[in-house]
């Protein structure tokens, strides 16, 4: 919890397994009084499209979370079922230049079915699925034969996945972790949120914001 009501979830990657593990920590929120939830996905750029998909179906109970198409590979659709939908508390999801793949595919769906809002710098573009093909000197090329499409129809490699409401990442001016700070710090403590984040700060704005407004 960042806020009296406020649940925080981090996610560093979308590996195998993940979107069950983020579905027990909304129910684990839900359960400490959590009223409003951020998913935080700055700086996650691996893993697999079918836990991004799995991923924003715990927050749709209906609409398209994305679809995958190529020259040559026909259109593949992706529809949240709501059986797989766990919360409807008001959203707001954390991307920046470091948010790839799969995470991309969760902040298009929430933005662009009007699930939640998505806050923060435009995200990476990278989302397709590649062949690759060896040849006789022994080297490779890797083919991308199909795109991962946000719901309204935007190419997510071409286009990046742009916030509704935008707050310029800082992290490129960051100093590096100084060696000689305490070692003892609890995984606990590393775990929280950045004391000075100004794209978490806005979230917490945002969501404020959205209950005075209903």
């Amino acid at each position: 919890m960042v806020e009296e009501g406020v649940g925080y979830i981090k996610v560093d990657a979308l590996n195998k397994g993940k979107s069950q593990e983020i579905a027990n920590l909304i129910k684990a929120l839900q359960k400490q009084g959590a009223k409003k939830l951020i998913l935080d996905l700055r700086n996650s750029g691996e893993g697999e499209a079918s836990e991004g998909i799995a991923t924003a179906n715990l927050f749709l109970n209906h609409g398209t979370i994305t679809y995958l198409q190529g020259q040559k590979y026909p259109r593949e659709a992706f529809t949240a079922e709501p059986s797989k939908a766990i919360t409807n508390l008001p959203l707001v999801v954390l991307v920046n230049r470091g948010t790839a793949g799969p995470a991309e595919v969760v902040a298009a769906a929430i933005l662009e079915n009007a699930r939640g809002d998505v806050v923060g710098d435009k995200t990476f573009g990278d989302g397709s699925v590649q062949k690759l093909i060896d040849l006789p000197d022994g080297s490779a090329v890797i083919l991308s034969i199909a795109k991962y499409y946000s719901p309204s129809g935007k190419a997510i490699q071409d286009t990046a996945i742009t916030p509704n409401v935008l707050v310029a990442d800082t992290d490129d001016d960051a100093p590096l972790p100084d060696e000689d700070q305490d070692s003892n710090a609890t995984d606990e403590n590393k775990a929280k949120a950045p004391q000075q984040d100004e794209q978490l700060r806005k979230a917490i704005e945002v969501l404020k914001n959205r209950e005075t407004k209903a």
